[in-house]
């Protein structure tokens, strides 16, 4: 078994490929990430031609500072999914704060309702990344569930398993999609990302 503090292989090759500035592992990661960070980025912001500026600002932001990423400190995926997070929701906040009122009083209320909104897109985005980033016999057993409606029993006939195992599957899928209310940024990527 791998130790903890050891990286996966490819984080590892591509960390070190990006800091060479070889451009075809920008290319590699664009078409591994690609649909992660706009589906991300929209899922905050709701609108597509954001989440397209959002994704090239992503890539630009790796390509330009590959030393940022620390293998060490997890998935490359997920330092991805941090760093795009990150720049929607400040692009969020940029553009819903310069739409806010100059009023004292209502000026107050719609700044908290733009921490609500932030909040709820965060929370959105957060359950999306666990979601396809689950294990594909989770992400079927709850695609199965609630988008089909089928019980543990449907569940398990659909998939071939035993009715005990697509409980557990059920189980542990909406166990990790609880944690989407845990709006914490991964340990070791945070606002300096």
């Amino acid at each position: 078994m791998a130790k903890r503090d050891t990286p996966p292989r490819w984080d590892r090759k591509m960390q070190q490929r990006l800091a060479r500035g070889e451009a075809a592992a920008l290319g590699e990661l664009y078409d591994r990430f690609a649909s992660l960070v706009h589906g991300l980025a929209h899922r905050v912001l709701g609108d597509e031609t954001a989440a397209d500026s959002i994704t090239r600002e992503v890539f630009v932001h790796v390509w330009e500072h590959p030393d940022a990423y620390d293998p060490r400190q997890g998935p490359l995926r997920s330092w991805v999914a941090a760093l795009t997070h990150r720049l929607a929701v400040q692009r969020l906040r940029a553009t819903e704060t310069a739409a806010l009122p100059a009023g004292e009083g209502r000026g107050t209320e719609a700044a908290e309702e733009l921490e609500r909104r932030v909040r709820r897109a965060s929370v959105a985005a957060r359950a999306d990344y666990i979601v396809h980033s689950m294990p594909t016999p989770l992400r079927a057993a709850l695609d199965l569930a609630y988008f089909q409606r089928r019980d543990y029993r449907g569940t398990a006939a659909d998939l071939g398993v035993t009715e005990d195992e697509a409980r557990r599957r059920l189980r542990l899928g909406l166990q990790l999609l609880s944690t989407a209310h845990d709006t914490t940024t991964p340990p070791g990527y945070g606002a300096d990302a």
